[in-house]
């Protein structure tokens, strides 16, 4: 009799499952579809999923591998079997590599570390009054930890020990079930304004409709927007279903988790890239056993295997984070669709500036309006940089100078900002002209006081600063040009010798807890004036900051990025909304050389409807998103002749379809990277949800040699 077989998807990047055999004992009791399996690959052992269909290629049932193993957590269900597919030809990606994102903890699929536990063995007939504690503790809380059982008796460790050998306790090894999810109390609406419950009511309302619409939540910042979506989950709670919530920065969200728990008594489950092997381990298997109730994350928390998904939030949606650039190039908020679709969930996206893509997209458009502390609108003021000239190699104007030195005199805080990490951008020799480059980037190396390195972004190389220029040997002849926010923090310092500076970046602050740390310095007014990079214009709310300086407010606005206008707009307004959210009134300067430019003028009217519109008529002129669809595809490899050749062999092999247009090959703007040379091709289509099939198609006849790599970037929100 042959035996029976099954399919395997495996989490490598392969478009098609693999057939197992089934020998005794699995055979009588195949594993369920979606059930997690541990099968041969090669000389490893993998863990896969169960799929649905037959490997695309036959093999004789005598020449399969069997299976090895069936492991004990619940299957992944349908609907995420579903997105797995869903996702991966939207991605045009393999399947495989995006079950990846799914089974992103192996440790997961590992057994508990045991534990010891202490319990009632034979009790003393006359105990003492510390034994009597542990023993009334030993009651209420079961059989439990020695530590934790020593806590609760208020006793110290010794007494305990002492029970121990005396036989009146015993010891015993368990493996330790997974926790139940904590209550979540009904949070007060009473709390809210009469904008905010009105906003509320309508939010609930339309979700309870039924998940098949998209409801945008819109609303300046300070406006509640946070408080009014509270109330949307505890309506989902209330239903016995979960909650994701996605933030585009969740270790720098402290006070998103404190206003949480503050309004559920409980905090939600975090899962970021900052949780240890053993939070992730747990939190997953929570999330495959359907007792985690709300999830707060980054985007990879899209792919945790809730089974009864009921609400995904995506808070800041017009953050670009939400955009995944290298593994499997995905956005969070398509995924996020997608998957809300297959779970029959509801979706809010929310924003103080939606993109133009989710403006277009959601159909429910809920708009709160007033403020929840602010007195007013923060005064937004440009300073025109032509005229209000910085001092030499100095990069604060006299008007923003003075502005600082007013705030510090009210005993308020201030925030500058400046989109550039580092000390400066460009170090270069005076003698010769010689640049520092990175060896493996066609970039710069960034100047950095901290360490005195320079440093690639984009590949992590660093190198000590040098004494003498290697080229042409000169002493003394280097310069730094340009300015980054170390630069600025020791401006600052220079003209407010007593102001107490911190400097806020990705360099600075690499944790929860040091973000935690950050935040809880400037609400205890230990900080005096905050610099930083665009993480300080991420949704904090600081009662005493009254006033906001952009030292470079044209930064955003170079290079090719057809969306650099929005963003640009977008930022600027999301760190104007930092300044005077409570009873104080903000103020917010903004140094630029082109005051007359539409952002700018957009910013200092707070006309951000009549801003969208144009640019919105722009995009649609041109064709752009969201009235086209772009896509990317972008070959690299260690010689640049080989990757050019390639690049217009599959231009050579580009389909013909109705108003298509196949710009390049070209040099990518990073044209270096890593020590692979790039070639982008740019695909410009009208808005075409087909798109993805087709690029696969136009694809799957392309064959490259093994050294050259193609990624596919379908929608690009970056163009380097």
């Amino acid at each position: 009799m042959t035996p029976p077989t099954i399919a395997v998807l495996l989490p490598m990047p392969f478009g098609m499952c693999f057939d197992y055999r089934l020998d005794p004992p699995f055979d009588a009791s195949p594993p369920a579809l979606g059930s997690y399996v541990v099968v041969p690959f090669g000389p490893r052992r993998l863990v896969g999923v169960v799929w649905e269909g037959r490997s695309a290629v036959p093999v004789a049932t005598a020449r399969l591998k069997p299976l090895l193993g069936i492991l004990g957590q619940p299957p992944l269900v349908e609907p995420l079997r579903r997105l797995v597919e869903a996702v991966a030809r939207e991605t045009v990606t393999p399947m495989g590599a995006v079950l990846r994102l799914v089974l992103s903890t192996p440790a997961a699929f590992e057994p508990e570390p045991l534990q010891t536990v202490i319990e009632l063995a034979t009790p003393p007939e006359k105990a003492t009054a510390k034994q009597r504690a542990v023993l009334d503790a030993l009651s209420a809380a079961g059989p439990c930890a020695a530590a934790a059982l020593a806590r609760a008796a208020g006793v110290s460790a010794g007494v305990v020990k002492t029970m121990l050998d005396k036989g009146h306790l015993a010891a015993r090894t368990i493996e330790p079930a997974l926790p139940e999810p904590a209550p979540y109390a009904v949070p007060d609406a009473g709390r809210l304004t009469a904008a905010q419950s009105t906003a509320a009511r309508a939010l609930v309302q339309a979700l309870a409709a039924g998940p098949t619409d998209e409801v945008l939540l819109e609303g300046r910042p300070g406006a509640g927007k946070t408080e009014i979506y509270i109330e949307a989950i505890a309506a989902t709670l209330a239903r016995g279903r979960s909650v994701l919530v996605l933030l585009p920065e969740i270790a720098l969200s402290a006070q998103w988790l404190k206003r949480f728990a503050d309004r559920f008594g409980t905090p939600p489950a975090a899962w970021h890239s900052g949780l240890t092997s053993a939070q992730r381990r747990r939190t997953w298997k929570q999330a495959a056993a359907g007792r985690l109730p709300v999830v707060v994350g980054a985007r990879s928390a899209l792919f945790l295997p809730l089974p009864d998904l009921g609400l995904v939030i995506i808070d800041e949606e017009h953050d670009t984070s939400f955009k995944q650039e290298d593994g499997v190039i995905y956005d969070a908020r398509t995924a996020a669709r997608l998957r809300c679709r297959l779970q029959q969930a509801g979706l809010v996206t929310c924003s103080a500036t939606p993109s133009l893509e989710t403006l277009e997209l959601a159909r429910r458009h809920i708009r709160v309006e007033g403020s929840f502390a602010a007195v007013s609108k923060p005064h937004i003021r440009l300073v025109d940089l032509r005229r209000d000239k910085p001092a030499k190699t100095s990069f604060l104007g006299p008007t923003l100078r003075t502005a600082l030195a007013l705030t510090l005199e009210r005993g308020e805080q201030a925030m500058l900002f400046l989109n550039r990490r580092g000390y400066a951008p460009l170090t270069l020799c005076r003698a010769c002209g010689f640049r520092f480059r990175c060896p493996n980037c066609a970039a710069w190396l960034v100047a950095h006081r901290f360490g005195d390195r320079l440093t690639c972004h984009h590949c992590g190389y660093n190198q000590p600063r040098a004494p003498h220029c290697p080229d042409c040997g000169a002493l003394d002849s280097l310069v730094v040009a340009g300015p980054g926010v170390e630069r600025v923090q020791e401006e600052v310092r220079s003209l407010f010798p007593d102001a107490r500076t911190v400097l806020m970046t990705s360099d600075s602050i690499t944790s929860a807890a040091a973000a935690d740390a950050l935040v809880d310095a400037m609400l205890e007014r230990r900080i005096d004036i905050l610099i930083g990079t665009q993480l300080i214009a991420k949704g904090h709310h600081f009662p005493d900051l009254t006033m906001a300086g952009v030292v470079d407010a044209d930064f955003g606005l170079a290079g090719g990025d057809p969306r650099a206008a929005e963003r640009t707009f977008q930022l600027l307004y999301q760190l104007a909304g930092r300044a005077g959210r409570e009873s104080k009134p903000g103020h917010v300067l903004i140094q630029t050389h082109l005051p007359d430019h539409p952002v700018m003028q957009a910013l200092a009217k707070g006309d951000r409807d009549a801003f969208m519109a144009a640019e919105a008529e722009d995009r649609r002129q041109a064709e752009m998103p969201p009235y086209g669809r772009l896509a990317a595809l972008i070959l690299s490899g260690p010689e640049t002749a080989v990757v050019k050749r390639e690049s217009r062999n599959i231009v050579k092999a580009a389909p013909a379809h109705d108003g298509w247009h196949v710009l390049g090959p070209a040099p990518a703007p990073l044209a270096l990277l890593r020590g692979r040379y790039r070639e982008r091709i740019l695909i410009k289509a009208p808005p075409d949800p087909g798109m993805p099939d087709k690029i696969a198609a136009w694809l799957a006849a392309v064959k490259l040699p093994n050294a050259v790599r193609l990624q596919v970037d379908i929608d690009p929100q970056s163009f380097f």
